[in-house]
């Protein structure tokens, strides 16, 4: 019986997973993931800073590794060296991208705090002129602007309020403040 029992395999030294790899043995890639991965993490997390993109680069590292693990060359250096190099200039070519840089500078309303901060009490629009500016804006996002900036509403009660998604209500917030930034200028 204890002939149909394996015992547990020690773990492969590198040459042996190069190997492995070079033959795609997906159970090769199991064993690189649980090795390197987490490092791969770390160094990757600390270049785009923000953990959905850290993970997105991670995922794109690992395909391209077992895609282009023929390339690997082990006398130009070990292993952990060349997958760390294909995956920082995977994270470096993710914030050169147009895409990232533009992601990057402007918050997203979900995460931004004005979604549930309400507004101060002691502002007052009407020293500047603002809710006259604001009857210039079409009927829907006047009545956004009304609830947001002179009615105090979050945008979440806002959407609440007037039976809309809050997505809409986002857009519409957005919008109406192009508007008025355009005539403020």
């Amino acid at each position: 019986m204890s002939s149909l029992l394996t015992e547990p395999q020690p773990p492969a030294s590198e040459e042996q997973l190069v190997a492995r790899l070079r033959a795609q043995d997906e159970s090769a890639m199991t064993e690189f993931y649980d090795k390197y991965s987490s490092a791969l993490y770390g160094v990757i997390l600390r270049i785009v800073r923000r953990e959905e993109e850290a993970e997105d680069v991670l995922q794109e590292s690992l395909v391209k590794i077992w895609h282009s693990f023929h390339s690997y060359d082990p006398s130009k250096g070990r292993l952990f060296t060349w997958v760390l190099n294909v995956s920082r200039n995977l994270a470096i070519d993710k914030i050169r991208s147009r895409q990232y840089r533009v992601g990057s500078r402007s918050q997203s309303l979900e995460d931004s705090p004005a979604e549930h901060t309400p507004a101060v009490t002691t502002f007052r629009p009407e020293h500047i002129g603002l809710q006259e500016m604001t009857r210039q804006l079409n009927p829907d996002q006047q009545q956004i602007i009304d609830l947001l900036y002179f009615g105090g509403y979050t945008q979440s009660e806002a959407a609440e309020e007037l039976n809309l998604p809050l997505g809409t209500v986002k857009t519409r917030a957005r919008a109406a403040i192009k508007v008025l930034s355009k005539l403020i200028r």
